[in-house]
């Protein structure tokens, strides 16, 4: 189902977050649709799980075949998995880092991706959608290497790819939460292993408090909304300790447990066999 984030009579942002569900086996995704004077943009249109869910539920609003662009803020298989089925069934553009430029082939059949690739330099640029335009917003390592946020200045939403995620189902996901201290424990753990460093943090939010904006949309969980939570939200990540900045030596140690085939779980290593108490020199009588 899809969950209206904002509109106006000549513009639309949607989210789906009910395609993919935290169960265990796949995380948490949203999956979100802008529409500008009739022309359409996907955002994170997700992997393999969400394709033929998405395809159909956004059919009511904008029909698929027309997509102008597919956007991607990474390229990990959750975010373009499914993106031989899109570029098949659209004439959409993929709109990615030219850091991934020559990965995202990898997930289409040979010469898919010909001509079909807007790669976008690492300072970032903006985007004609419709009469409006999308801001391709830089967010390197945040959590990969080449990741953009992509800001969309009618409704003030910046859509944060990884950044913002929290670990919750997908009704949870619809819901934006409005003060940020309860939804903590829903996003730590996962900023503190996704995100490369503090530094980085801090940068980002230095740009983001550039623009003015109503909802930050993450790619896993529930969209924070409201001046007071955003500004929360900026002054937590740049306290946030994570990445690198909590490594030291004993994260880089040689391996000595083992992976037990039956339960696929690390088992600790087999105890050596007691040395024989017999003397290598005594003969069996």
């Amino acid at each position: 189902m899809a969950v209206e984030l904002y509109r106006d009579p000549q513009h639309v942002c949607l989210m789906f977050t009910d395609l993919v569900e935290e169960d265990g086996q796949a995380v948490q995704s949203n999956q979100f649709l802008v529409i500008d004077h009739g022309v359409g943009a996907l955002i994170d249109p997700g992997g393999n799980l969400a394709f033929h869910g998405l395809f159909a539920s956004m059919a009511p609003h904008f029909p698929p075949p027309r997509l102008s662009y597919l956007l991607a803020s990474h390229a990990d298989p959750d975010i373009i998995a499914s993106l031989d089925q899109w570029l098949t069934s659209t004439r959409a553009m993929l709109v990615i880092s030219r850091i991934w430029e020559r990965f995202a082939p990898h997930f289409t059949k040979v010469g898919q991706t010909q001509d079909r690739i807007i790669a976008v330099p690492d300072e970032g640029a903006r985007l004609p959608l419709g009469r409006s335009t999308l801001w391709l917003v830089p967010a390197h390592f945040l959590h990969a290497e080449g990741n953009f946020h992509f800001y969309d200045p009618v409704s003030r939403i910046l859509f944060t790819g990884d950044l913002g995620a929290s670990m919750v189902s997908g009704t949870q996901a619809s819901q934006p939460v409005r003060e940020l201290a309860a939804h903590l424990p829903h996003m730590e753990a996962f900023h503190r292993r996704y995100m490369v460093s503090n530094k980085i943090l801090r940068l980002w939010t230095a740009m983001a408090r550039q623009l003015d904006v109503d909802m930050l949309v993450p790619q896993h969980g529930a969209p924070i909304q409201g001046a007071q939570a955003i500004a929360d939200f900026y002054a937590w990540l740049d306290g946030l300790a994570c990445g690198i900045d909590l490594m030291d030596a004993s994260a880089y140690q040689l391996p000595r447990d083992r992976i037990d085939l039956t339960t696929r779980r690390t088992m600790p290593p087999t105890p050596a066999p007691a040395p024989s108490l017999v003397r290598s020199d005594q003969t069996t009588p």
